[in-house]
């Protein structure tokens, strides 16, 4: 019983954090030029199973507040779960740091590309060098840290 309390608590705290740091960082969050720094989180499937819905959760709260409508909320919550089992299922630290940038650069920027009228390619090649910021340069040194130190248990 203790095991699955504390994979429900640490899943909840992912969601929370995800929505927090978004709304934190809620000027380089949303729009064609975007850092979201929240997304470093995404390679939190790596360490733990509950990261995926917890991810889900978050996202989908972050993007409810996020004023860009239905698409970024259920579209761009689909994309962070999906990209957060792919992160599960990989090999590497860096296959697991490239799902999350791939699969947001094509999903993202192709329905940004529709709610907004700005360019596809411009959508997936701002979104991917975000992502890719955020995964690469924060997410894998996160990851990396909490795997040495056990943290979360």
């Amino acid at each position: 019983m203790h095991g699955k309390i504390s994979m429900v608590t640490r899943g909840a705290v992912i969601a929370a954090l995800y929505a927090a740091v978004t709304l934190i960082f809620q000027p380089i969050s949303y729009g064609p030029y975007q850092v979201r720094v929240s997304e470093a989180l995404t390679l939190m499937p790596a360490l733990w199973a509950e990261a995926i819905p917890g991810l889900f959760v978050g996202c989908f709260i972050a993007n409810v507040l996020g004023g860009y409508g239905p698409w970024d909320i259920f579209l761009g919550s689909a994309a962070t779960m999906l990209a957060a089992f792919l992160t599960r299922k990989a090999k590497n630290d860096f296959l697991a740091a490239a799902a999350p940038v791939v699969v947001n650069a094509i999903v993202v920027g192709f329905y940004m590309s529709h709610v907004t009228g700005l360019p596809t390619l411009m959508w997936i090649a701002n979104v991917g060098f975000g992502e890719a910021i955020a995964c690469f340069v924060l997410g894998l040194p996160l990851l990396r840290f909490l795997r040495r130190t056990r943290f979360f248990g």
